[in-house]
C-alpha cells in the first residue's frame, strides 16, 4: 500500500482560482485558472489533457497532492488547463473535434487572449499530456504561440506499442490508461467521472496518424522539449532504440530531456506521483526562466503581443 505523503501548503498562497473562456476566432474554449497570492505570475503554464479526459484532469479531482494547477501557483506561476476544441465548452460547437494541425491553430489563437486575464509573466510553458502533446508539439513546430519557453510531455512518445486503430478488449484499454489500482488516491474512479469525456471522432483518426506527422514536424521544433514516461506506460515504446530515435527526430531543438517516472500509470497526474511528476516538470520551466536566451526571447515576444492585440482589436490578421 502507498503511503500517504505530507499535506500540501495552505491554498491561501493561491489567490485567484476560477473558470474562465478563451475566444478563438469564434471558438469558445473553457479553462480553468489559478494565479498566485500577492505578486504577479513569473510565467504562464498552460497546460493541454489527453483524449478522453476533461482541464479537470490537472486539478486534484481525488487529492488535492495531484492539482498542476495548485502547485504551479504556489511556486509563482499562473497555471492555464485549457478544455482542447471539441471538449468543454466547445464541445457543442465542435462534436467531432479537431485534428491535430486544426487543434493547434485553435489553442494557438486562444492563447493570444491570455492576457486579457491577467498578467503572463515572462511566456508560455506547455505541460500536455497524452493526445494534448500532438497539437502542443505542433505548435512548437509552427511557433505559433507568443513567448513559448520550452515544453513538457507525458504519456506520448514516437512510436506505437498498441495502434489505437487496434481493438482491446476493456481490461486491455484499463492495463493501457491506468495501470495498477494502487498507484492511485482512493476515490480516483469516483472523481473521475467528473474528468472524463467523450473522445471526438477526429481525435481517433488523428491518433492513428501520429507516427508519421511527428515524423514531419520535429525537425521543427526549435524550443526545449521534455518528455516524461511512466513506469507503467504501456502505449508507446520507451526501450533504448526507441528513445534515440525520438531524439533523433528533435534535432532543431536545443534540449531534449526524456525522463521515466517511477509508480505511475499513463494517467501520470491523476496518481500519486502526481506532484513529483509536476514538481520535476516546472523545474524544467524554472530552467527556462533562468536561461539568458529564454529572457531575450520574453522581451522580444512582449512587443509581438502588443502587436497582434492591436491587429485583432482594428480588424487585422
Amino acid at each position: 500500500m502507498t503511503p500517504a505523503a505530507p499535506p500540501v501548503p495552505p491554498p491561501e498562497r493561491v489567490a485567484d482560482r476560477r473558470h474562465i473562456t478563451l475566444d478563438a476566432v469564434g471558438v469558445t474554449l473553457s479553462a480553468r485558472l489559478a494565479r498566485p497570492a500577492h505578486v504577479p505570475p513569473r510565467a504562464t503554464v498552460v497546460a493541454l489533457h489527453g483524449a478522453g479526459m476533461s482541464s479537470a484532469y490537472f486539478d486534484g479531482p481525488a487529492h488535492p497532492e495531484t492539482s498542476l494547477l495548485t502547485l504551479g501557483a504556489e511556486l509563482g506561476f499562473a497555471v492555464v488547463a485549457v478544455d482542447r476544441p471539441g471538449y468543454g465548452a466547445s464541445a457543442g460547437q465542435l462534436p467531432y473535434g479537431q485534428g491535430v494541425v486544426e487543434q493547434a491553430a485553435t489553442l494557438a489563437e486562444a492563447l493570444h487572449g491570455l492576457a486579457d486575464h491577467g498578467e503572463t509573466g515572462a511566456g508560455i510553458f506547455l505541460v500536455a499530456h497524452s493526445f494534448g502533446s500532438k497539437p502542443a508539439l505542433r505548435m512548437a513546430a509552427d511557433g505559433t504561440v507568443p513567448g513559448l519557453l520550452g515544453l513538457d510531455v507525458s504519456g506520448c512518445g514516437a512510436e506505437y506499442v498498441v495502434p489505437p486503430t487496434v481493438p482491446v478488449t476493456r481490461a486491455g484499454s484499463w492495463k493501457l490508461n491506468w495501470g495498477p489500482l494502487r498507484l492511485y488516491p482512493p476515490g480516483t474512479f469516483q472523481a473521475g467521472l467528473g474528468v472524463v469525456a467523450p473522445v471526438p471522432p477526429h481525435e481517433l483518426d488523428a491518433a492513428a496518424r501520429w507516427p508519421d506527422v511527428f515524423a514531419a514536424l520535429a525537425g521543427r521544433v526549435r524550443v526545449p522539449v521534455r518528455f516524461t514516461f511512466a513506469e507503467h506506460e504501456a502505449w508507446w515504446r520507451r526501450d533504448s532504440s526507441a528513445l534515440a530515435r525520438l531524439r533523433g527526430r528533435l534535432g532543431a531543438a536545443p534540449r531534449v530531456l526524456i525522463d521515466h517516472q517511477p509508480d505511475a500509470g499513463h494517467n501520470i497526474s491523476l496518481g500519486w506521483t502526481a506532484r513529483a511528476y509536476h514538481l520535476r516538470a516546472l523545474g524544467f520551466a524554472e530552467e527556462r526562466l533562468r536561461s539568458p536566451a529564454a529572457g531575450r526571447e520574453a522581451t522580444d515576444m512582449t512587443g509581438k503581443r502588443c502587436e497582434a492585440a492591436a491587429g485583432r482589436r482594428q480588424g487585422g490578421a
